[in-house]
């Protein structure tokens, strides 16, 4: 059992999203930056989906009612156990009766608690993400508030029998982490409506900063900056988003649609952000700023098949730390 003290300004259950009925109306959410949250879990000895808590730039307090192990993925937040400042991207034994807290963020701003065995929450179409504006999913459809008590599951025996090794040896060993910056260069592809808009707007889009908008959330990031604007008026009919499509309404202000998308959207989109540097722009707080580079549809599939090679390659090897443990 988890005891939250503190709830943090957003602190909800995520796991990788609720696919499958995007053609429903259903929206998706599931974590924001999903590389972290899948080694978070994989840390933890957990399946990749299992459910996190997803940490926005204020963290909560939350108190361990048993031995557990856990791992914080993502932005540097300050995390501290019982005052101690703790590590970032490693398993971590924490002793029933530890208070894990947070403090000022100090590069990105979204981090992931994963727990031995996951959370456990009920699942709704296959997902215990929360989605906020319908209030679904995850603990109770909303951000945990002081009072809360969440379920965890069994952490494995296996697991338990190394607790006190792990607590007294510590963990020498963390996976690679990602550099967040607040001004980085991501990787996108045109979108199906590139060509309609004027060639000035056609070259910014490739060469000009944007700077995240403080009217941003989990939906979409607004974007600040030149306005892009179409060659001609169009009247375009809806057709399906995905996550990092960047579109571009009447202002000329982009929107980059992020994990609570709507499932579809009328407005003429002039990229697609490679999968790959989604968790960069999922961890950019309002102010930051951002620049796209091109790529192609086959250099981002390249690039996306190169991180889960990478991804395996660590599960394996997190898997092998753990057995020396054992």
């Amino acid at each position: 059992m988890l005891q939250i003290i503190k709830g943090g300004l957003q602190t909800t259950v995520q796991d990788l999203g609720r696919y499958g009925y995007q053609k429903f109306g259903v929206i998706t959410s599931g974590a924001m930056d999903p590389y972290a949250h899948r080694l978070a879990n994989l840390l933890v000895g957990n399946d990749e989906n299992a459910a996190t808590f997803e940490v926005t730039l204020v963290g909560p307090t939350i108190q361990f009612e048993r031995d557990m192990f856990i791992a914080l993925c993502g932005g540097n937040l300050s995390p501290k156990i019982d005052g101690h400042a703790v590590d970032f991207w490693r398993p971590l034994a924490v002793k029933g009766g530890s208070t894990l807290s947070f403090g000022a963020p100090k590069a990105g701003c979204r981090c992931y608690l994963a727990v031995s065995g996951g959370i456990s929450v009920p699942e709704l179409m296959n997902s215990r993400s929360t989605y906020l504006r319908a209030e679904i999913g995850g603990f109770q459809g909303r951000s945990l508030k002081a009072g809360d008590r969440v379920e965890v599951n069994p952490t494995p025996a296996k697991q338990l029998a190394s607790f006190d090794k792990a607590l007294s040896k510590d963990t020498d060993w963390q996976v690679p982490a990602p550099r967040y910056s607040t001004a980085p260069v991501i990787r996108m592809m045109k979108g199906r409506h590139y060509e309609l808009f004027d060639e000035e707007s056609r070259k910014s889009a490739f060469t000009d900063f944007f700077t995240v908008s403080s009217n941003s959330d989990r939906m979409g990031y607004r974007l600040e900056g030149g306005a892009l604007a179409l060659e001609e008026p169009a009247e375009l009919i809806s057709e399906a988003v995905a996550f990092g499509s960047i579109q571009v309404p009447a202002d000329g202000n982009p929107i980059v649609l992020l994990a609570d998308r709507q499932t579809t959207g009328g407005y003429p989109k002039i990229g697609q952000i490679a999968s790959v540097d989604l968790p960069l722009v999922s961890q950019l707080k309002p102010g930051d700023r951002l620049r796209f580079q091109e790529v192609t549809l086959q250099e981002a599939q390249r690039l996306w098949i190169e991180q889960e090679h990478r991804i395996q390659q660590l599960k394996i090897s997190i898997q092998l730390k753990w057995e020396e443990w054992e």
